[in-house]
């Protein structure tokens, strides 16, 4: 077979133009290696030119000869000359690919380092930013990570203006006002990515909160608490968006759509710990956010949480007729989709009469479990969930062991179809059902009080992406830039974090098992306000 490659390519590429017949000459036979492959008794003949010899391996292989790079002893065969020692029996190395080489792109690639704030907004598609309009940006911080919330936004959507609501300074400053200005601007937000001035919402917010309107010396607006204008923003939303419900004939649990979807409830229990006699009194309180209080023993949110679910008070006590100590703990009972999570940062200090920063470092998880936190009754309700999604988990990890071998794109391309369930309880829609939660967004604070240095908000975008709003400057960070943000110098530091639900992917053949897909999740899939869609912002 040899030398019928050989004969071939004497005739194809190096028969004289006479047409005569070449005269044998001595050969060698040697080895070729070619990668994996090897291919032995090659004939070699050193009087005729190398072409020759590389159009033959051409024909083996398939490699070009203008790609091939023959090695002998480390020596590198020349196109025109014998330049290597050849003799019976040598192994050759020869490189090259039959794949054609890359060509140079005509538009060189641009490395996201290298991009300035416009690239990046466009090779992005980053959301739409606010202009500071002079200490503004606790409010743009705000606005931004509450927009991260699709329910909010879809039920901002369906809002219809009231007729007959107060006129003048008071329409101005109604709860239907800052509710119509919040709809407009995040749908302007909506239809463009460029920066955009909210003076009509920051006009509507200062007549409802003349407080958020002081200016300082020199005219210009003075920094706001960045919490308190969060917790104002939904008092107000609180009042105007009702309550949702998956079907129309079904009863409403919550007075409004903020209870419904970022209200959560404690079972708290008040016991007297100098009259162990007194019965304990036990009551419900309500809240829209928790408190993670920071002290010298608290170095994580999960240890914080746990200091305001168990604290010591002083009341008057009916047995004893006189103030005495009394213990208080708070479990609870009802979680809602959207969990908001306080870092108790600033402390008032009297003699400088400032809210001083605590700049600790207390690390905050991406994923967040609430168990612990719960009453029994909702750990039991909660644990049929969980196990699905420890199910899954293992899943996946026998599926991962099995798939070693394999790499990572093959392992993505054998991952099976999924179909997202719905979070929250069949009869409580806007709650969790799993205590699972996810990371949403950050609210942090640069500086050291709360009346001055600088918000932002930080907004997951879509997966592991994260979206920087620095008032109108938008640039996407990764998520370990997130993790940083949990204090302990000057850098931002988390002050409000807002989770999300984690959504449990089922493949396609276990949801089918389950009766074909759930009833509540195609209800809820009516009210525009969807549990399986995956957290971003557009």
């Amino acid at each position: 077979m040899q030398n019928s490659v050989l004969n071939f390519c004497r005739l194809n590429f190096f028969t004289p133009a006479s047409g005569k017949t070449l005269e044998k000459m001595p050969s060698f036979t040697v080895n070729v290696k070619w990668g994996k492959e090897s291919f032995k008794n090659i004939e070699v003949n050193t009087d005729e030119e190398p072409m020759l010899f590389k159009a033959q391996l051409f024909a083996l292989t398939g490699v070009q000869p203008d790609r091939q790079k023959v090695l002998c002893k480390g020596i590198s065969l020349k196109d025109e000359e014998w330049n290597m020692p050849i003799k019976n029996g040598a192994t050759l190395l020869l490189l090259g690919t039959k794949e054609e080489v890359p060509q140079e792109p005509v538009e060189k690639p641009k490395f996201i380092e290298d991009m300035n704030e416009n690239e990046l907004a466009t090779a992005f598609d980053t959301p739409a930013g606010l202009v500071n309009l002079g200490n503004t940006c606790y409010m743009n911080a705000t606005l931004q990570c509450l927009r991260s919330v699709r329910e909010l936004r879809e039920a901002l959507k369906e809002y219809k203006e009231e007729a007959g609501g107060a006129s003048g300074l008071a329409g101005l400053a109604s709860p239907q006002a800052i509710t119509m200005s919040m709809k407009n601007l995040f749908e302007d937000m909506e239809r463009r990515n460029d920066s955009i001035t909210p003076v009509l919402f920051l006009q509507r917010l200062h007549i409802a909160f003349p407080n958020f309107s002081q200016t300082g010396e020199n005219g210009t607006y003075r920094q706001q608490d960045a919490n308190e204008c969060w917790s104002e923003l939904l008092k107000m939303l609180q009042q105007k968006l009702p309550a949702q419900k998956l079907a129309p004939e079904q009863s409403v649990k919550h007075s409004s759509f903020i209870d419904q979807w970022f209200g959560g409830t404690f079972d708290v229990e008040m016991k007297c710990t100098e009259a162990e006699d007194e019965p304990a009194s036990k009551s419900k309180e309500n809240f829209l956010q928790l408190s993670c209080f920071i002290s010298t023993e608290v170095k994580y949110m999960h240890s914080g949480l746990r200091l305001r679910l168990k604290e010591q008070l002083t009341k008057m006590s009916p047995s004893l007729g006189r103030d005495a100590v009394y213990s208080k703990t708070s479990l609870i009972s009802r979680l809602p989709a959207y969990l908001t999570v306080q870092f108790v940062r600033f402390q008032y200090k009297g003699k400088e009469g400032i809210n001083a920063k605590v700049l600790k470092d207390i690390k905050f998880p991406i994923e967040f479990d609430a168990y612990e936190l719960c009453t029994p009754e909702l750990q039991e309700k909660l644990t049929p969930m969980r196990t699905k999604f420890n199910e899954i988990a293992n899943a996946e990890v026998e599926r991962t062991l099995k798939g070693k071998n394999k790499s990572k794109a093959e392992l993505e391309k054998e991952k099976p179809k999924t179909v997202p369930q719905p979070y929250c309880f069949e009869d409580d829609l806007g709650s969790n059902n799993s205590g699972y939660y996810t990371l949403q967004a950050v609210l942090t604070h640069q500086g050291r009080s709360s009346s001055s240095g600088h918000y932002v908000g930080w907004v997951r975008h879509k997966d592991d992406q994260w979206i920087m709003f620095n008032d109108d400057h938008v640039s996407p960070v990764d998520q370990e830039s997130i993790l940083k943000l949990s204090g302990g110098g000057d850098w931002h530091c988390a002050y409000v974090l807002l989770y999300g639900p984690k959504v449990l992917e089922l493949p396609v053949e276990s949801e089918d098992k389950e009766g074909g897909g759930d009833q509540q999740q195609s209800s809820q899939q009516g009210t525009g306000a969807t549990t399986g869609e995956k957290m971003s912002v557009d």
